[in-house]
């Protein structure tokens, strides 16, 4: 069973748990990022949790967090999904749960990730723009949808 929780304070657990998320993700569905990119992300990830607006978290029966959605200005800024929880609703019920209480209307995407893509699009997100490069100036296309 997994509940659904808004983390307004932030342990050092929840931190270790989070990345562990966010790089199992990665690594599962970001292929085109080689293993440099993904030591020189991380750090920026973390950092990025300061700064989000709304941070909610999925834990599972034991209390480990296994997926994490960043919301800034009705933006979705994060979504990470571990690894061995992909496939079980559990992304779909974040983004669920942000639309309906946080009003959410817009996401990123990396272009090179047709799984994100497709799963926005199954939620009803559509592209509007696309840019060449990421917000810190890599060449990684964003696409951005809007719902």
């Amino acid at each position: 069973m997994i509940k659904i929780e808004r983390l307004k304070v932030i342990s050092d657990k929840d931190i270790d748990e989070i990345l562990a998320t966010w790089e199992s993700a990665v690594r599962a569905t970001h292929d085109f990022l080689s293993e440099k990119d993904i030591i020189s992300i991380k750090p920026q990830v973390e950092e990025g949790l300061k700064y989000v607006e709304n941070l909610l978290c999925a834990r599972d029966e034991n209390n480990v967090i296994k997926a994490f959605i960043g919301v800034d200005n009705f933006k979705i800024e994060m979504l990470f999904v571990n690894n061995d929880s992909r496939g079980k609703g559990i992304g779909k019920k974040l983004v669920k749960h942000v639309l309906e209480k946080l009003k959410v209307r817009y996401v990123d995407v990396n272009e090179q990730n047709p799984e994100a893509f497709g799963f926005y699009k199954h939620l009803g997100f559509q592209v509007f723009e696309r840019s060449e490069f990421d917000e810190q100036g890599n060449p990684f296309p964003i696409l951005h949808m809007k719902r």
